[in-house]
């Protein structure tokens, strides 16, 4: 072939090479407006955004740089996109899980957020009202000065977030929420059909977290009894006791505690009698730190339990003797705990209290 003809097709066939093998004659270099990204996780979903950050420069950016009233890239270069692992709420209204690209419509009071189908674009210039798949008006701030554009999660609570755009002088949040109670319950449903399932800490945790969360007590109750099928423990017996309470199922209740403490160690016992303390049950822990005396007479653990019942019957003298028999039998890394006990008895002092 002439080598001629062969120079002259070059361009032609770089570009067809570059179509067949996707691949791109752009070099990677640095860029004016660098790129950022950063997740937030709220409860278990994740919030993740991809923006490039254009530079104030000394330029006047707000009806400037980005005029009022048209869509805007809420960014610089390709479309600044933002993901949702889980279906959410902005500003109160519905978005499902996905990922969108994310425009703005500035205005002096007003601005419009939209969250577009089109995630893949370069910038606004291609971008179509008819791709919105949501959009929702919010209020500007006054912010401190950002020469370079960022974006913060701000406000954080268990289930929302406000994502807050900055540059210049401007901040324009919106608030993200996440049913979380839902998101988790229907997340738990595929985690316990993995290797979990096969552990009774899978279950047991799961119960514990619809437990903690007051929300579906008879599914909290049949992931429990799948805790038990898999090991029957002090752990999930005293889980299921909590469930059959917030039922109230008080007999089941109390037979499971029944079999719990039946398993219970020596620290359980005196962990469980400490709880009962805080939970105003003085006469029932009492009972726990005695029992824990005739089935464990000689762990350290135990010696506290008793000190704190000759607190409670005014006998600090024997309570200091029972504490330092506790102190003598302590792991290294509980000692300096007893010590402060010690201390406190030293001074009459209840540490019932």
């Amino acid at each position: 072939m002439n080598p001629r003809r062969v120079l002259a097709a070059l361009p032609c066939i770089l570009w067809l090479a570059s179509v067949c093998l996707g691949q791109s004659f752009v070099l990677d270099l640095p860029r004016p407006s660098q790129h950022a990204a950063l997740t937030q996780r709220i409860g278990i979903t994740d919030v993740t955004i991809n923006y490039h950050r254009p530079l104030v420069k000394g330029r006047k950016i707000w009806d400037g740089v980005v005029p009022y009233g048209q869509v805007w890239r809420a960014g610089a270069n390709e479309n600044t996109t933002i993901a949702f692992s889980d279906p959410v709420t902005i500003e109160g209204k519905p978005l499902e899980k996905g990922t969108y690209g994310l425009h703005m419509i500035p205005g002096k009071d007003d601005w419009t957020i939209i969250f577009s189908k089109n995630a893949t674009s370069w910038g606004s210039f291609s971008y179509k009202q008819d791709e919105d798949a949501l959009r929702v008006n919010v209020k500007p701030q006054a912010s401190d000065p950002h020469e370079a554009l960022t974006y913060d999660f701000d406000q954080l609570t268990p289930n929302s977030a406000a994502v807050t755009m900055r540059w210049e002088k401007v901040a324009v949040p919106f608030n993200v929420g996440v049913d979380v109670n839902h998101v988790v319950a229907a997340s738990l449903h595929n985690q316990l059909r993995g290797l979990s399932q096969y552990t009774w800490e899978g279950w047991d945790d799961a119960g514990t977290y619809l437990l903690d969360n007051k929300t579906d007590l008879e599914e909290a109750l049949k992931y429990e009894n799948s805790s038990i099928d898999n090991e029957e423990r002090y752990d999930n017996l005293m889980t299921k006791s909590r469930i059959l309470d917030a039922l109230g199922r008080q007999q089941d209740a109390a037979a499971a505690r029944q079999r719990a403490l039946a398993k219970a160690n020596a620290i359980q016992m005196y962990v469980y009698a400490r709880q009962l303390q805080r939970d105003h049950k003085q006469d029932e822990a009492l009972a726990v730190y005695r029992s824990n005396a005739k089935k464990f007479p000689s762990d350290w653990i135990t010696h506290a339990g008793v000190a704190r019942v000759y607190v409670s019957q005014g006998e600090y003298d024997k309570a200091l003797q029972e504490m330092k028999l506790a102190r003598e039998g302590a792991p290294e890394s509980q000692k300096i705990g007893v010590d402060g006990l010690l201390k406190r008895l030293e001074n009459k002092e209840d540490i019932n209290k």
